[in-house]
């Protein structure tokens, strides 16, 4: 079936949402059908808010770095001005690249090919030999800068949007940004990203990564040499003392809960007892004086946060930010960060570091597990004749709508959620990204006239 012949009736074949007799199925057509990713591509990467990265990673003017919405090419750059804004990365004369490197500093941007320039606001500042050129008025009348795309931020975080018929940027993100909050907030300055970012494929669907991080079930299964390896540390059979490593083995008996928000955010999250471990205690002190207790409590939990559709931050060893690139139904990019709070302490930077080269660095322990157990799903996939996954069952009697005792506590009011020991391992916490992927689609094709 090809992408524009799909109907809002085989979207919503795809997932059956029927809570209320506790069904809730998806269709693997999700992760294996090029049809479907097309139309992901098109509605929810291509006309959404996406997230492109902080505004630390262009922190003086002229300050630039390249990225993609979609498929399409981006420079997020800002002006001399101080003035930040993004841009497709493609020359208006013949197309080519203009912006080769991930970031850098340049007044200007010289096409390799031609030769025409534009500042860093996006102008157009220069055609070779114009006046030699024997344009016509019809050229002369052209806007020759770069094409400018849609562009805001939540404090710290760049979101941009290649279609302006999208809601504001509040009202995408929601009481999701109470989340990116306890993310921001752990700095008197908010937060940055440390030098020495990342980037790997993996053979699999997208949304496996989405779902990954606010999957809390394979833990104990996937990642079984982590937790050995921690536990020799903790017997003195290793003499690796310079990592502080997170103790995943308490974490099935602690209180926690799953939230989702409004088009697709979601985030897991529980108390945790071994906060002194975190790289943010030992600024502690300055956090309560200026947080408060409840919040500074909850920076230090364990949280694991999706800003729908491409972003996430894992705040359990370490603090983490992944950004999804979807590259086809069964590849994707992921470019990974390490977070911590700006200026604060060697001590604190260090654990920092140490705790995300033990778990999240592509180096780590945790990230191989993880991409070959994609992997595995996808090999899984090319079996036709098995429809609809039991991934998602998990939590159901527990499933509940509104807020409830501990999101409360944090001060969000999600659309719905899960709250009990960890060890449920709920599921249900996928659910509200699952539905506004058939949202985004269906009103896609709406807009498109393709019923």
């Amino acid at each position: 079936m090809k992408a524009n012949e799909l109907k809002f009736s085989d979207i919503d074949r795809l997932i059956v949402d029927n809570v209320d007799q506790h069904e809730f199925w998806v269709h693997r057509d999700l992760y294996r059908d090029p049809a479907v990713f097309e139309l992901e591509m098109k509605y929810i990467f291509e006309r959404n808010w996406v997230f492109v990265g902080l505004e630390s990673q262009a922190p003086n003017p002229n300050d630039y770095f390249t990225t993609w919405v979609g498929r399409q090419p981006i420079i997020v750059a800002r002006d001399k001005h101080g003035k930040l804004g993004a841009f497709i990365n493609s020359c208006a004369h013949k197309g080519a690249r203009i912006a080769h490197h991930r970031d850098g500093n340049a007044k200007q941007w010289v096409c390799s090919y031609h030769g025409w320039a534009y500042d860093t606001a996006g102008a157009c500042i220069y055609i070779k030999d114009q006046d030699a050129g024997c344009y016509a008025e019809p050229f002369n009348k052209l806007d020759h800068g770069l094409k400018k795309v849609k562009f805001d931020a939540y404090r710290g975080f760049l979101f941009a949007s290649l279609s302006d018929d999208v809601p504001s940027l509040d009202e995408h993100l929601g009481d999701a940004k109470k989340m990116l909050d306890l993310v921001w907030d752990q700095g008197p300055d908010g937060i940055e990203a440390i030098p020495g970012v990342s980037s790997y494929t993996y053979n699999a669907n997208w949304k496996m990564q989405v779902e990954n991080c606010i999957d809390a079930y394979h833990l104990t299964s996937c990642h079984p040499s982590f937790m050995n390896i921690v536990s020799r540390r903790k017997a003195g059979e290793s003499r690796n003392t310079q990592v502080k490593s997170i103790d995943f083995n308490v974490m099935d008996v602690v209180k926690g809960g799953t939230a989702c928000f409004p088009r697709g955010h979601a985030v897991i999250y529980a108390t945790n007892p071994l906060e002194n471990e975190r790289g943010m205690f030992v600024h502690r002190d300055e956090a309560v004086a200026r947080c408060g207790e409840t919040k500074t409590k909850w920076m230090l939990a364990t949280r694991n946060l999706t800003i729908y559709p491409n972003v996430q931050f894992a705040e359990n060893a370490s603090l983490q930010m992944r950004v999804i690139r979807p590259l086809s139904v069964d590849k994707t990019e992921m470019t990974i960060y390490c977070i911590g709070a700006k200026g604060e302490s060697d001590a604190a930077r260090e654990i920092r570091i140490r705790q995300y080269e033990d778990f999240f660095n592509t180096s780590g322990l945790a990230t191989p597990d993880d991409t070959i157990a994609y992997e595995d799903c996808q090999f899984g996939f090319q079996a036709r004749n098995l429809e609809w996954l039991q991934g998602t069952a998990r939590g159901i009697t527990g499933y509940h709508t509104g807020p409830d005792e501990l999101s409360q506590e944090i001060g969000i009011r999600p659309d719905s959620g899960f709250m009990g020991a960890m060890g449920a391992w709920d599921e249900t916490v996928y659910y509200g990204g699952y539905r506004a992927w058939k949202q985004f689609i269906k009103d896609g094709l709406e807009a498109d006239g393709l019923l």
